[in-house]
């Protein structure tokens, strides 16, 4: 029996792309905070050329990812979602600080609409009150900061995986990406049980060619979630490879036996 490879060195986050989840698995119960390119939204055309927008969760890479592993993964996304909006209204009327969808490991991708449509600063960490989040600034980042703490106060133990937006050939747009990755990393960094999923700086570029296989007009096609749901779940399989002892207590995630240390 071939058993998984543990030496990482050399190996980058997306060298090896698994179509069974890899160790994405161990989390039994799973969030996605996400916008539109989390809820497997797709554009449709008219006759007349105007363009339709549809949320089908089923083709989301968070339920793809579900199919993967057997996990149970809840899409707390919408076409078109903010951090803002995500907070003052969409997380409440859904029910989705509800203690009874409290789960083991959150994926957060939120940032498109925010700061490449609205065209809002990315803010930084100064933004963000560790303390108590109703103080947090009405930034980007304040928001963004407020939805992890609010969910590390439901569940202290839990995984958290913040997303990074692909490059495009846009230099500006690349610009605004990479502003809001260096901003997950910070949280990361300040945040516990806190990882960053890089797609800016691992996965392929975004290009003409790249949206030609895996797009459909101005969002992804099936394949396009299949692929990104392939890109998230390797990562988290390497994330956990990276330090298996970090991940030993899943299973007691939320549970009297958790322990901080394992003794």
């Amino acid at each position: 029996m071939e058993l998984p490879n543990l030496n990482l060195k050399g190996e980058k986050p997306l060298d090896r792309l698994l179509s069974n989840g890899g160790f994405c698995a161990i989390f039994r119960r799973i969030a996605v905070i996400g916008d539109s390119l989390s809820s497997g939204e797709f554009q449709a055309r008219t006759e007349n050329g105007e363009f339709t927008y549809h949320d089908f969760y089923e083709y989301s890479w968070g339920q793809y990812l579900a199919r993967m592993t057997g996990s149970t993964v809840y899409n707390f996304s919408r076409g078109g979602m903010t951090a803002k909006e995500y907070c003052e209204t969409f997380a409440d009327g859904q029910g989705f600080w509800n203690r009874e969808k409290v789960c083991q490991a959150y994926i957060f991708a939120l940032g498109v609409n925010d700061l490449i449509v609205r065209k809002e600063q990315t803010g930084e960490l100064s933004d963000v009150d560790f303390l108590n989040p109703e103080n947090n600034r009405k930034s980007f980042a304040g928001y963004f900061a407020k939805i992890i703490q609010k969910y590390r106060q439901l569940q202290p133990n839990a995984k958290f995986f913040l997303v990074t937006m692909p490059r495009s050939e846009d230099e500006s747009e690349n610009a605004i990406k990479k502003s809001h990755a260096e901003l997950m990393y910070q949280f990361a960094e300040k945040f516990p049980h806190t990882y960053v999923i890089d797609l800016y700086q691992y996965a392929p570029v975004y290009d003409e060619a790249f949206r030609k296989a895996y797009y459909l007009y101005g969002h992804m096609s099936p394949c396009g979630y299949l692929l990104t749901a392939k890109m998230i779940a390797s990562y988290i399989d390497y994330i956990v490879r990276s330090d298996m002892d970090a991940f030993k207590q899943v299973a007691f995630i939320g549970t009297p036996q958790y322990q901080e240390k394992i003794s």
